[in-house]
């Protein structure tokens, strides 16, 4: 099959509104919009419609556009010869103009002022084509006509395969080519496009991830936004990704959940993993062990470096951080920590107990954000064991997690910030 060749561009907005005329010379209608199906590289235009309330279309093959935007036939025109709306067409206009899109390039919200459509050939025919949208101001006032005014500003288009329209559009290939651009976005980003959508549209933008980008990405909103997408999505759905998240994340959604859907959430997950996100559910709002995560790695005092580092290659997938590594007794009492930095150091048949510093700073499963705030700055630390009153211990609170209650704002930021500071893991017990 030959490339596309581009012959001819022009906007959407110096399309729409123009008489048409047939073969003959008879105005028959005006330009009210343009249908377009995606079934290869570019939307390509199939049909103009051409009155209000009739969706039987015009050709595309029919269409000559004169160089003054004059709409002319190839042939008179005759309604048993117009064509209907396919199921997988949509209109430009519906689908794209004033409507919020996601620039991938950039990772923001726009707004579509203009389309650009071209003419193309290819194997000999001629096509029109999406090539674009403008979502600069001149394409704004392009449409109102004063576009003169602004010739000043630079024009400001984002070409198609940057683009993610939020209209819906039953098309598989939009949606695999939207999963393959996604994969090139941090977390991050998308839960900032996320934050910038309408409520409506989220839970469905989340649905359209794959499990893993989901949960990283749901990882990255703020709490209300969490709770409002969990709410909405289809129960399985998200009882997979809760199932999957770290289980102080999701005790903190189910908790501001209703109490039906809560449990009815927790019954669809795996037990093991439902009874961990039910244990930090049962702390009162506000203290360490509200806060604190239980997946952690501990070891016996007696192994070996050796031992623990081929342990840790088991263990790591499934803890919320290794900077620290705790050493615990049969009865879960914390005896020490050492760093992930000096076990690697260490000499293979160097005993954890040779090792670990035994003055451990914790903090009690009962203690308000503050106190855990102080000993976490106090000792430089990136996270701090959290134990009961039988100095048993039940978890961690680690630095970014403090950071995002008594700094939401700046708390990712600050997470990196501290590290820096703190130059390595071991500093500071």
């Amino acid at each position: 099959m030959n490339a596309l060749k581009m012959v001819g561009e022009f906007y959407f907005s110096q399309l729409i509104g123009q008489s048409i005329y047939d073969k003959a010379g008879n105005r028959f209608g005006r330009v009210k919009d343009i249908a377009v199906r995606w079934d290869g590289v570019y939307p390509r235009v199939i049909g103009v419609k051409y009155e209000n309330k009739i969706h039987n279309l015009i050709p595309i093959e029919w269409i000559v556009l004169r160089d003054n935007n004059r709409v002319e036939l190839v042939e008179n025109f005759t309604v048993d010869q117009t064509v209907p709306l396919h199921e997988n067409d949509i209109y430009a206009s519906k689908w794209l103009l004033d409507k919020q899109i996601i620039d991938i390039k950039g990772s923001k919200m726009v707004r579509v002022n203009d389309i650009i459509l071209s003419w193309v050939v290819q194997d000999g025919k001629q096509h029109m084509v999406l090539v674009a949208v403008d979502i600069g101001v001149r394409g704004l006032f392009r449409r109102l006509g004063l576009e003169f005014v602004f010739t000043k500003f630079k024009q400001n288009w984002l070409i198609l395969e940057f683009i993610k329209p939020l209209e819906s559009w039953n098309s598989h290939l939009q949606l695999n080519r939207l999963k393959q651009q996604l994969t090139e976005l941090h977390p991050a980003d998308i839960a900032e496009l996320i934050e910038e959508m309408d409520y409506k549209r989220r839970a469905n933008f989340i649905e359209n991830l794959d499990d893993q980008q989901a949960i990283d990405t749901l990882a990255e909103l703020n709490l209300d936004t969490q709770v409002e997408i969990i709410e909405q999505m289809d129960a399985q759905r998200a009882s997979d990704i809760l199932e999957e998240m770290a289980p102080d994340e999701a005790a903190d959604i189910l908790g501001e959940l209703p109490a039906e859907k809560s449990e009815g959430l927790l019954q669809l997950m795996e037990s093991d993993d439902a009874e961990e996100v039910r244990e930090l559910m049962q702390y009162e709002q506000g203290t360490a062990g509200a806060l604190m995560t239980n997946e952690f790695i501990a070891f016996s005092s007696h192994i070996t470096t050796e031992e623990a580092i081929n342990q840790l290659r088991e263990l790591s997938p499934t803890a919320e951080t290794i900077y620290y590594l705790y050493v615990m007794d049969d009865e879960e009492h914390l005896q020490g920590v050492l760093s992930l930095r000096e076990l690697i150091v260490a000499a293979p048949q160097t005993t954890l107990k040779e090792l670990m510093h035994t003055k451990v700073a914790v903090v009690q499963d009962g203690d308000n954000y503050q106190k855990v705030a102080e000993v976490i700055n106090k000792y430089s630390l990136l996270a701090v064991p959290v134990v009961d009153e039988q100095n048993i211990m039940v978890g961690i609170v680690t630095v970014d997690d403090i950071l995002d209650i008594l700094m939401p704002e700046r708390g990712k930021l600050d997470t990196y910030s501290w590290f820096a500071l703190t130059k390595t893991a071991g500093r500071g017990r």
